[in-house]
């Protein structure tokens, strides 16, 4: 089965482009989905978090408090980077079991949309690399929007990412998210086209496809 993965930056249209695929019948397995899954009440890993941080990590049903925590790690790399030792190696378990199960079912194509791909190296394991990328005036516009953020609380979660930039330049694939949903939907299908037909890593020093 090949493995396509699909990153970006924050509020860049990811999660979007990866719905368009889905309607095209291809498994999208979500690294957003497993990561809640992780930390879902009562599992080790929420536990952790609550001896790691205190019980404040903690909303008064026992889930995770996440506006508290996406608080606290944006603003200190430190506490971030203590977050992720313990939700990324449960993520990597559950993507892994959802990859051998979509195999195992005779999938022939399968996408890990994951946020942090490139940050945290499971690009190596993939057959090519899909960014969707979208101008940082527009990731701020969509912040702001989407999530009611201040203007300190959108650049703190820029810089908690690599920018979509760099990403864009280490992509096999690059979808520029500079039209209307039906523009991203026809180079989702166009992409899916290519990929059928052998679309895969891009030889070194080439630029990367782009749609």
């Amino acid at each position: 089965m090949r493995l396509v993965g699909l990153t970006g930056g924050i509020a860049t249209g990811k999660s979007t482009f990866a719905e368009a695929l889905r309607e095209l019948g291809v498994p999208v397995v979500d690294a957003d989905r497993l990561a809640r899954e992780a930390v879902r009440s009562g599992s080790p890993a929420l536990r952790r978090i609550a001896r790691e941080f205190g019980p404040e990590a903690l909303g008064p049903d026992g889930e995770l408090d996440r506006g508290r925590m996406a608080d606290l790690v944006f603003a200190d790399a430190g506490a971030r980077a203590r977050l992720e030792a313990i939700v990324h190696p449960e993520v990597r378990r559950l993507l892994s079991e959802e990859t051998a199960r979509l195999a195992a079912a005779g999938c022939d194509l399968a996408v890990h949309e994951v946020p942090l791909l490139y940050e945290r190296g499971p690009d190596r394991e993939l057959d090519c690399v899909v960014v969707v990328w979208a101008p940082v005036e527009a990731q701020r516009a969509r912040l702001a929007a989407r999530d009611g953020l201040s203007p300190q609380q959108v650049e703190a979660r820029l810089a908690a990412q690599m920018p979509v930039d760099e990403k864009a330049r280490r992509a096999d694939v690059v979808v520029e998210n500079d039209g209307d949903l039906e523009s991203l939907r026809a180079k989702a299908r166009s992409l899916l086209r290519d990929l059928r037909q052998g679309l895969g890593r891009r030889l070194p020093n080439a630029p990367p496809a782009r749609y």
